[in-house]
């Protein structure tokens, strides 16, 4: 007992638990990941950007407050761009849009 104790305080124990990589194994990683080579992904137009290019965009007016509202609502109205009363905002038409426009159609007006 008295012995572990002594090589609890030198450290002995905690360099014995502690096990680090070996060198040619790290090398050989190093080496497979530097040949690897990837090629840029294609660059792809979002749907977001197509329909406004497009002019197809909605503008929203928010006409009543999210207080006393359920937590999902608000957040539908602050992904939509609209936190006072009031306000307008354009967006694109896309069918994620519409569909957080029909969650919230009782606290917005559409203006097209």
């Amino acid at each position: 007992m008295a012995e572990k104790k002594d090589k609890a305080a030198t450290g002995e124990l905690k360099a014995k638990a502690v096990k680090k990589p070996s060198a040619p194994k790290a090398e050989a990683k190093a080496d497979q990941v530097a040949k690897k080579e990837v090629a840029p992904a294609p660059k792809q137009e979002k749907k977001g950007e197509t329909a406004a290019a497009s002019g197809k965009t909605i503008t929203l007016m928010q006409t009543a407050s999210p207080i006393g509202r359920q937590e999902y609502q608000r957040a539908t109205l602050i992904g939509l761009g609209l936190n006072k009363i009031r306000r307008t905002r354009t967006v694109v038409d896309t069918p994620s849009v519409r569909g957080m426009i029909e969650k919230v159609k009782h606290l917005i007006k559409v203006i097209e």
